[in-house]
């Protein structure tokens, strides 16, 4: 396997962002293109967070699967009010990209989307917007109900990263990043699968069990697991562990078999 480090000129957003991508073990036995994992950080993240902060690379060794680790700032993964268009940039530019350099797997059933925190918000915003693209979208302490938190108290960093992203979160409930509402307010359920994990003494803890309960009364394909954890990543390496063995990536087989 391998691990690519890069910069490129993201043509939606205008500016050069960094991306990680693991690369699994190649043979001439194995012809199948390997599946492919958008793999998104929180907001004090970047690109780095989960080859730094978790085991990811030695969890994905054995399986046909590309792990895609781009760089979204403090954006929300969404077409900022006062700032670039990122979910335009993760919805639509990044996975033709993605396509055209590296030979992956281009089927629906083959593509996914994870995250925790901020990222946990995009890969269920994207899966919600572009259930055409993702089969299996995995949120780990994800910020789901980001409508609820509009009346806490935040810090001064947190109120300008809301209002360069949403204009301001008191805009949040009812738009399209109100990921319950959209849930609520689906015309058609989607085949994606979903997948929520949270840990009990996380502060996000509340997000996970109310997007649970939105999910349930609308139909929404989605399993649920809570343990004991926190907002940090000694819960999020093991729970990525967990999402991995849910995903549908084959294993890859041993060279000459």
């Amino acid at each position: 396997m391998a691990l690519l480090q890069t910069h490129f000129y993201a043509r939606t957003i205008q500016q050069s962002i960094g991306m990680n991508i693991i690369l699994p073990e190649r043979s001439e036995a194995w012809k199948t293109p390997p599946a492919v994992l958008y793999l998104l950080h929180g907001l004090s993240g970047d690109h780095t967070s989960w080859i730094r902060r978790s085991s990811i690379e030695r969890y994905v060794m054995d399986l046909n699967l590309v792990v895609v680790m781009p760089d979204a700032h403090k954006s929300f993964y969404t077409d900022m009010a006062h700032g670039s268009d990122y979910w335009t940039f993760f919805s639509e530019e990044l996975p033709i990209r993605i396509l055209q350099w590296f030979r992956v797997s281009n089927e629906r059933k083959n593509t996914f989307v994870a995250g925790t925190s901020m990222g946990g918000f995009g890969a269920f915003k994207l899966a919600l917007g572009r259930p055409d693209l993702f089969s299996h979208a995995a949120s780990l302490s994800g910020a789901l109900d980001l409508a609820a938190h509009i009346n806490d108290e935040w810090d001064k960093s947190k109120l300008r990263t809301f209002g360069a992203v949403f204009d301001s979160i008191e805009k949040v409930p009812g738009s399209e990043n109100d990921l319950i509402h959209l849930v609520r307010n689906l015309k058609t359920v989607p085949e994606t699968e979903f997948h929520v994990c949270c840990g009990v003494d996380d502060w996000l803890y509340g997000d996970s069990v109310r997007f649970r309960e939105a999910a349930a009364e609308k139909g929404l394909h989605l399993s649920y697991e809570e343990t004991a954890g926190a907002h940090d990543w000694d819960y999020w390496d093991r729970a990525i562990q967990r999402v991995l063995a849910w995903l549908p990536v084959e294993p890859i087989p041993p060279s000459g078999n």
